[in-house]
């Protein structure tokens, strides 16, 4: 995209922001320091904006990679030279929440930090939570089809968006913004921009589905043998009718370790002297009830689940200690620079062997190798690095998804859980995703994108 664009741009978006190359380098890319290898940036600010950007840049031939947060952990939102970045950080309104129909209607930009905060005004939670929450924005989020802890209660991304709008890659606006959850009028085509990272579209307003919030929550840290014994006392608080479950998250020896060193946690101040540590939160009406609600259910599964070690927090630091395990995964980063990450779903009842036959497989690679693995234990979403430095070599990195990914889709998991393809997956899609499917995906890529102006290079390539 020639420097010369530029003026003509501010003269359509007089309102906008607009970073030039220069103004990119000085800026704080995101997760992704190829965030800002783009041309330039613009940040619109109503979705009247998004759409006369899209068709300056349709018009032209330029391509465009919509972003939000920037804490995507596949590439989705990197960028090049000769491309234009749409930042969605102007459309931060949340328009509406309806405490009755429970339904918020937010704009793109709109973090899901501030759509929790001002949901539990109404006592009302988007039912969706995710570390990343100060920071990842609600069109990201429906973009990647996120996931998060309380997948396992309430669904992704997919199954809380009632409606969405997007501007489509010639510059029209795409508008279904359904409120209501019983629709059954054709094809229901908001799920084509759901998980699609951008690539048909940029979405710039979400109808939210909200839950009621439970009045209080209490956590718990668990030490287990293995993940079957953390499933157990999963279930037993599944089947609870005085509190509600909302996380289970298990972090596996390896990584509990290192997590423990980094935080600076003394020994005994938490019991992580066990195989798997499992982290439970649960809800009720008041702080108490939770906390006896876990007491009491931990007491009745202990020698059932064969429990060997565990805590009830009894105040909001405790809890927010046992949390700190399992969200401050930048330490992994910091003691692996560059380190290689895998985020697939593994159907639930086949944890242990997974892990197990992963662990072998990866030493027969390297004898060094002893993956951090860590994730939601009630949906089978894994989390996997590799304690190894730098980025490993071509050869060498496909060797290790062809351990990690081996099986996953015969038996019914996936190589790509929550985090989506971007560019990092893009190998593993053409080798593990169905060919009927990528081929699908690849006509309707044709059909709404034809001129591939849309995030190119993800996802379909």
């Amino acid at each position: 995209m020639p420097a010369a664009l530029l003026p003509t741009l501010r003269t359509l978006l007089p309102t906008a922001t607009i970073w030039d190359a220069a103004e990119l380098a000085s800026r704080d890319p995101g997760f992704d320091a190829r965030n800002f290898g783009a041309s330039a940036l613009v940040r619109p600010r109503d979705v009247e904006g998004v759409a006369t950007l899209v068709k300056f840049c349709a018009e032209r031939g330029v391509s465009l990679v919509a972003q939000g947060g920037r804490t995507g952990l596949a590439g989705g939102a990197a960028t090049s030279q000769g491309q234009l970045i749409c930042d969605l950080g102007g459309l931060t309104q949340i328009e509406e929440i309806d405490p009755f129909a429970r339904v918020a209607i937010v704009q793109a930009g709109v973090t899901l930090g501030a759509l929790q905060e001002a949901c539990a005004v109404q006592g009302l939670d988007p039912g969706i939570d995710l570390a990343a929450r100060g920071s990842a924005t609600v069109g990201g989020m429906a973009s990647t089809n996120a996931g998060g802890i309380m997948a396992f209660r309430n669904g992704t991304m997919r199954h809380r968006v009632l409606g969405l709008e997007a501007v489509l890659p010639d510059g029209r606006v795409f508008s279904d913004l359904t409120r209501v959850l019983k629709t059954s009028a054709g094809y229901d085509l908001k799920h084509l921009f759901i998980g699609a990272e951008g690539t048909l579209g940029i979405v710039t307003r979400v109808a939210v589905r909200l839950d009621p919030v439970a009045g209080a929550s209490a956590t718990a840290l668990v030490g287990v043998p293995d993940a079957a014994s953390a499933q157990r006392i999963a279930r037993h608080f599944l089947g609870s009718t005085s509190a509600r479950l909302s996380a289970a998250e298990i972090l596996w020896r390896n990584f509990a370790s290192l997590m423990q060193r980094a935080l600076g946690y003394a020994p005994g101040s938490l019991p992580l002297d066990a195989p798997c540590l499992l982290v439970l939160g649960l809800g009720a009406d008041s702080i108490e009830a939770a906390r006896s609600a876990l007491e009491d259910g931990l007491a009745a599964v202990w020698e059932e689940a064969g429990i060997l070690d565990g805590l009830v927090a009894s105040s909001e630091a405790q809890a927010a200690a046992m949390w700190r395990l399992r969200e401050e995964t930048v330490e992994i980063e910091r003691a692996h620079p560059m380190a290689p990450s895998f985020d697939v779903s593994v159907p639930v009842g086949g944890l242990d062997a997974y892990v197990a036959r992963i662990e072998a497989g990866l030493k027969k690679i390297d004898a060094s190798y002893a993956p951090y693995v860590y994730g939601h234990l009630a949906d089978g979403n894994l989390h996997i690095s590799i304690n190894c430095d730098g980025p490993v070599a071509h050869e060498r990195h496909a060797a290790i998804e062809g351990v990690l990914y081996a099986g996953l889709r015969d038996a019914g998991g996936s190589f790509s859980a929550e985090h989506g393809v971007g560019l990092e997956k893009r190998a593993a899609y053409e080798r593990h995703a169905d060919p009927v499917k990528r081929d699908l995906t690849k006509a309707i890529k044709g059909l709404i994108d034809p001129a591939g102006v849309m995030n190119p290079g993800k996802v379909v390539g």
